[in-house]
This record gives structure tokens, sequence and C-alpha cells, in this order.
């Protein structure tokens, strides 16, 4: 009887201890009031609603037009705040842009960003903040974009003489493929100073990092789960990349050290003369130039390719378009045979700007924009959005949304001659380049890599579709990932109307 009684007691003060404990949670941590967003199931949480389709930024845009501009979707267990209008884009990259200041990375690309030591990846705070100052101020400043003009307009001439051949040959050519192989080598140059004998190996690994990032695996939906991180190849695949990019990044500098003057110009060459002086506000090691290297790769080259690419795609599909715009070119530049940079300057081009504007609505090269993360738990119209949170910007679905554009679905440059609407990230129903503190550096040498090469393309070349193809037979699917590549090569037949000198 003793007994039972002792164990009475001993229940009822487990209960009281049980229930204070309870209610304290309750109260210290009170509801949130979470974004809508499509139900769940266990374990997977949203994921069955991505459906067959692989294109999750036009996923998400269906999945938006139910659930609203702010939709919390579930990716196995992380989180995802789904931004899919301009108002919330404006909230969270402009109203609360601090408290999404950070970057979200999944395992993989966590490896691949040095564990986010990088400048486009760091976390945000001072270290971040003087990478980023050390990038604008001296990589990237509009006087070292203008050094290179030289540089650009080489390539440009070596493009077009590629270009010429295939005309001369009468056989399409794969314009997908020249472009990119122009960009990569006029950026290397930019980057380094002169062509690199590593450069092809370099960007056949970049390349293999970035697939790397852009399939689904489980150990980016369970990176809490020790055993779904022995599963998966892909953080294991991802370390192999880094450390052969970093082998190369590495031979690369110390070739450059070892031929280096302090009259170079060259990202590489302002780096390492800012090493060497070492009156930089933090230190720059070896390592974190590598960083630097990798992000300027992976944001300059492809980003700039991918836009004269889908410039070219939507002309050939608008052939009105296509001959206003070579109209345009061709009077302003009559009597020519090379083109320069000071000619573009110096021209009345504002058609050809509106196409550039036009083909970065349609196709942001980045559909997500760089994902975000919260810093620390905030309230967004209306919504409490958790700490850790990850923040994806569809800038995809908002530059096509039908309340913001008129016939949004539509390659129509004219749109953009009754706004103000420009790259710096301050109209938020158009944000190729995004906006706030983690906005995109680097978008005036991005453009200055497409400006000379589309403009050259549209004067001296008239262009077909091979093989009786109709304008509206060419593909304008995305590659699977977070880099709009377009899906298949565009393949093009160019006739010379105005031969270019030195062809």
């Amino acid at each position: 009887m003793e007994d039972k009684t002792i164990l009475a007691v001993a229940v009822a003060v487990l209960f009281v201890v049980i229930s204070k404990k309870l209610k304290s949670f309750l109260i210290g941590k009170p509801k949130l009031n979470l974004p809508p967003g499509p139900w769940t199931l266990p374990v997977i949480g949203s994921l069955h609603h991505l459906g067959t389709n692989p294109l999750i930024h036009r996923t998400f845009r269906r999945l938006a037009e139910k659930h609203g501009p702010l939709m919390l979707f579930h990716f196995g267990e992380i989180p995802m705040l789904v931004v899919s209008s301009p108002e919330a884009a404006q909230a969270v990259m402009k109203t609360h842009d601090t408290s999404f200041a950070d970057r979200f990375t999944n395992p993989s690309l966590a490896t691949l960003t040095y564990d986010k030591t990088d400048m486009v990846f760091a976390p945000y705070g001072e270290r971040w903040r003087q990478l980023r100052k050390i990038c604008v101020l001296e990589m990237l400043s509009a006087a070292r974009v203008q050094s290179f003009r030289s540089i650009r307009e080489e390539e440009v001439a070596r493009f077009l003489r590629s270009v010429t051949d295939s005309a001369s040959s009468g056989t399409a050519m794969d314009v997908t493929k020249g472009i990119s192989k122009f960009i990569n080598d006029t950026f290397v140059r930019e980057c380094v100073g002169s062509r690199c004998q590593h450069q092809d190996e370099y960007l056949r690994v970049f390349h293999q990092a970035v697939q790397l990032t852009s399939g689904l695996s489980l150990s980016d939906m369970f990176p809490s789960s020790k055993m779904m991180q022995l599963l998966s190849t892909a953080p294991r695949a991802a370390l192999a990349c880094r450390e052969r990019i970093q082998r190369i990044l590495e031979q690369i500098i110390q070739e450059k050290t070892e031929a280096m003057d302090r009259g170079d110009k060259s990202i590489l060459g302002v780096l390492l003369r800012l090493q060497k002086d070492g009156d930089t506000p933090i230190p720059l090691t070896n390592d974190t130039i590598v960083s630097f290297m990798f992000d300027l790769f992976g944001a300059g080259s492809d980003t700039s390719s991918i836009t004269l690419n889908w410039c070219m795609t939507e002309l050939v599909r608008y052939p009105g378009v296509m001959a206003k715009v070579q109209a345009e070119v061709r009077l302003a530049f009559k009597g020519k045979t090379t083109l320069n940079e000071d000619d573009l300057t110096g021209a009345d081009l504002s058609y050809f700007r509106l196409v550039i504007k036009e083909a970065l609505r349609l196709h942001p090269p980045a559909p997500f924009l760089i994902p975000r993360q919260t810093r620390e738990t905030c309230r967004v119209m209306g919504y409490d959005i958790p700490k850790g949170t990850a923040v994806f910007v569809n800038a995809w679905a908002i530059a096509r949304h039908p309340k913001y554009w008129d016939d949004a679905e539509e390659f129509r440059p004219e749109r953009f001659e009754k706004n103000n609407l420009d790259y710096k990230g301050t109209n938020f129903e158009y944000l190729p380049f995004g906006a706030g503190r983690r906005m995109c550096p680097g978008t005036n040498l991005g453009l200055a890599n497409i400006d000379l090469a589309l403009a050259s393309l549209l004067y001296h070349f008239d262009w077909e579709l091979p093989n009786g193809m109709e304008p509206k037979d060419v593909d304008v699917w995305e590659s699977v990932g977070l880099i709009a590549t377009k899906k298949t090569s565009l393949m093009l037949q160019p006739i010379t109307r105005i031969a270019p000198a030195n062809a």
C-alpha cells in the first residue's frame, strides 16, 4: 500500500513538472502565422507538388497563383519561402533586406563555395562587406571594366571570323556554342590577362560542378540526416570538383605571380598586387583569391553567354523585331567595316538597348536570383518568417506576371519605351540582377561583354533558320538548374551582308 502511495505521489509530481514545462514552452513560443502553401506529406514535405516538370521556377509560378505571392514550400525538411510579386520582393529585398541578407546553400553548394567563405555565399557581416568592397572598388569598377575594352574588341573580331567562315561555307552554325566560346575567351583574358592553357580544363570541371547543384539529392533535402549524407554521392562529387578547381586556380595564380608586373590590369593581377601590398582590410590569402576567381567565372561567364544567346533566340523568333533593330544598327554605323566600343557609345541605339532589356525580362540568367536565407525571425506582409528559412525570389515569374506586364509572354522591346525601368534593383517588377545589399556587383562587366558582340552580329550578318524551320518552332525551354541556359543549342545560318574587316 505504501509503495502505491509513493508511486502515486511521484506520478503527480511528474505531471506537475511536465505541465509547467509545457506551459512555459507554449507561452515562450507563441504560434507563428506562417505564409500559406501547398499541403505537405510526412518526410518529403511539399515535394510531390513539383510533379513531372523539372523546371522549378515554372512550377512555383503555377503554385503561387493559388497560394499567393509569399508561399511556404517544404523541400524535404527545408522550409522555403517563395516570393512571386514585386510587392513581396520589395519587402524581402528592401524593407527587410538586413533580415534576409544571408545566403542559402545546400550541402553540395556549400562544399563548392569553400564552406561559404567566398564573397557570393559568405554570411552577411564584416568579412562579407570587406570582400564586396574589394570586388566593387578594385575588381569591377567602371574604370576596370573600361580597361578591358581592347580585349573585348579583339575577341569580337575573332568571333566574327568564325561566323564569316560559316557564312562562306553555307552551313548552319551552333550559335550557342560559338557565343559560349567567345564569352569564355573574353572573360578569361579579363580575369587572367591572357589566354590560359588551363581554361578548357577549368571550365569543364566548373560546369560539372554546376550540374551537381542543378538537381535534387537526398543530402539537399535532409541536411540534418547523417545517413542521407552518407547515401548521397553529391557532396563527395562536389568535394572532388572543388579540389580540382582549387588545383587549377592555384596553378594559374602561381604562374601569374611569377610573370606579374605592376602594370597588369587583369582582375587576378589586381588581386595579387593588393595581396603583395598588404593594405586590404582583410588578408588576401591565396584561398581568398581562389574563391574570388571561382565566383567571377561562375557569375561572369555564364550570365553573359546566356543573355547573348537568348537575345539571338528571341530575335529569330520575332522577325519584325530583328528587322527593326538591324535597321537601327545599320543606319547608325553605315559605311563602317568594323565596329568598336566608341562607335556604340556615340550612336543612337535606343531600340538596341530595349532588345537587351526585354531579353533579360523574359530570360533572367538566374530565375531565382541567388537564394537568400533569413538571419532572424521577421514579419513580412503579415506573415512570420522563421529564422533559417531559405528564400527564393522568383524573378522569372515576377517579370512575366500579367498584372504588371501586358502580353507578358511576348517579346516586345517597345514595352520599355514608356517606362524608366533599369537594371539597378529599384524596380521590383524587373530584377534580372537582383536588388538590395546582395545585388550582383558585376552588371557593368556582364553587359559590356554583350553589347559590342550583339551589335556586330546584327550589323554584319542576316540570320536564317535551317532546314525550313519556322520562327515558332524555335525552342525556348530552359535547362534544369538555378541558371537558365537554353535547353537546346540555337542553330542558325549566317548570311554576310556587310563583310567585317580582316574576316
